[in-house]
C-alpha cells in the first residue's frame, strides 16, 4: 500500500500541476496575484521548502514548522522547513534539503519525488520552489533548531483532503493590517499564506490519484 500511494504520487507529479489558480484558492483577500512566471528573477530572491513526507501506522504525514514571534513579516507563522537560497547550495533541491536538517534535524534517506509551481510571496519577495519528498525510515528522530523553530506540527495527508479542515478567519500580521483569509485548521493552528497555497495545490494532486 506504502509502495502504491508513493508510486501513484511521484507519477501525478509528472503530470501537468494543478498551477497558481488552485493555490490562489487559500489565498487572502488583499493578496496580489502575481504568477512566479510573469516575474524576471531580478525582482525576487529564490528560496525552497520541503514538503515532507513520513509514515506512521495511520498513514502519512506531513511536518510542518511553527515559528517563534519576532518583529518580521513571518512571525509565528506555521510554514514547511525551508529558507532562501545561499551560494554553497548546489541547486535549490539543495536548499530544501539543507534547510530541513537545519530546522528540524533530518538529512538522511530522504527522496525527492516531484516538485510543485513555484509561488511568489509579495511581503518578503521570495519566490518559493516547493519540492516534495519521503523519508525512507520508519521511525522519525526530530531534532529541533530552537532558534528556528517553536514546535512542529504534523499534519495527516488524509486529513488535508477533507473538506471541513478548509476554514475562515481575520488575521492580523502587523499592528492595524488586519484582512480575512481562508486557513487549514491543523492541530488548532492558523495555517495560512503560501503554506497554505502550497497545501492546497498539493491537496488538489492528491484528489486526482
Amino acid at each position: 500500500m506504502e509502495n502504491t500511494f508513493l508510486s501513484k504520487l511521484k507519477q501525478q507529479l509528472q503530470l501537468p500541476l494543478p498551477g497558481t489558480e488552485v493555490q490562489f484558492e487559500m489565498a487572502h483577500v488583499n493578496r496580489e496575484k502575481l504568477k512566479f512566471e510573469d516575474l524576471n528573477p531580478s525582482q525576487y530572491k529564490s528560496s525552497a521548502v520541503l514538503l515532507l513526507l513520513i509514515k506512521r501506522e495511520n498513514g502519512f504525514f506531513i511536518p510542518l514548522t511553527e515559528r517563534h514571534t519576532y518583529n518580521g513579516a513571518h512571525s509565528g507563522q506555521v510554514s514547511f522547513p525551508g529558507g532562501k537560497f545561499d551560494e554553497t547550495d548546489k541547486d535549490l533541491q539543495s536548499t530544501a534539503l539543507r534547510e530541513c536538517y537545519e530546522e528540524i534535524g533530518i538529512d538522511k534517506n530522504i527522496e525527492l519525488i516531484g516538485q510543485l509551481t513555484p509561488i511568489y510571496i509579495p511581503v518578503s519577495k521570495f519566490m518559493v520552489s516547493p519540492f516534495v519528498a519521503f523519508l525512507k525510515e520508519d521511525e522519525v528522530n526530530y531534532n529541533i533548531n530552537p532558534n528556528e523553530v517553536k514546535s512542529i506540527l504534523e499534519l495527516s495527508v488524509s486529513n488535508l483532503k477533507l473538506p471541513e479542515l478548509v476554514k475562515e478567519t481575520f488575521v492580523e500580521p502587523a499592528p492595524g493590517f488586519k484582512f480575512k483569509t481562508p486557513y487549514f485548521d491543523v492541530e488548532g493552528k492558523i495555517v495560512w499564506g503560501a503554506t497554505a497555497m502550497i497545501l492546497n495545490e498539493f491537496k488538489h494532486v492528491l484528489l486526482k490519484m
